[in-house]
């Protein structure tokens, strides 16, 4: 049994408006360093065996404080990079409208059919994710990993693994939050989901 934390890495200054953010090395924003420090400081009272990262600074900075609580050293692996948004990328929804209308449009009805123009097909994507999670549960077949990406790759990953349809990413999950915590159990070469969206700390108690 594998169980598989994953976070989606802290905010970036691109979540204000919130355009695409692939490829690009976009920074945290403070809001994003403490949440990177919420995850570490969780992180700390937690039996994890391995830390793996995206290659991206908002990623790695995001596992960083976890990594270095638990003794661990994170594992870059370029197969959990963002999805690639081609020409969406570092653009906002409105923006897109502006610029590739139908193309845009295809894409909320089916994304990954339609996918962004000159983007990665989110096939490819969850598949080279799929991989990463295959080989880390080889490795660790009694273990627990920490493993911090992205909110698309993400998406399309528990879609994948779940046996859900890639094309319902969206609808199904329309929302990852930036540093929460999302389970997956891998049993008997079967995945179960046992939170979502979990914050890292916990909720204060009313009085």
């Amino acid at each position: 049994m594998t169980d598989f934390i994953l976070v989606r890495h802290g905010e970036t200054i691109w979540h204000d408006g919130n355009r695409y953010a692939g490829r690009t090395d976009v920074p945290l924003t403070a809001r994003g360093r403490r949440q990177a420090a919420e995850l570490g400081a969780w992180a700390a009272g937690q039996p994890i065996d391995a830390v793996a990262s995206s290659p991206l600074s908002r990623a790695r900075l995001t596992a960083a404080p976890a990594a270095e609580a638990l003794g661990l050293l994170p594992r870059i692996d370029e197969r959990l990079l963002e999805v690639d948004f081609g020409r969406g990328e570092g653009l906002t929804r409105d923006e897109m409208r502006e610029r590739f209308p139908e193309e845009l449009a295809a894409f909320l009805r089916d994304p990954v059919a339609h996918h962004l123009p000159g983007g990665e097909d989110p096939r490819t994507a969850a598949a080279r994710a799929g991989a990463a999670l295959t080989d880390l549960a080889e490795e660790f077949p009694d273990g627990r990993v920490l493993v911090v990406a992205h909110s698309t790759l993400v998406r399309l990953l528990l879609c994948r693994q779940l046996g859900i349809p890639l094309a319902d990413y969206r609808r199904v999950f329309p929302a990852l939050h930036n540093g929460a915590l999302t389970e997956l159990r891998l049993r008997d070469g079967q995945m179960s989901l046992l939170r979502l969206n979990a914050p890292t700390t916990p909720a204060p108690v009313s009085p």
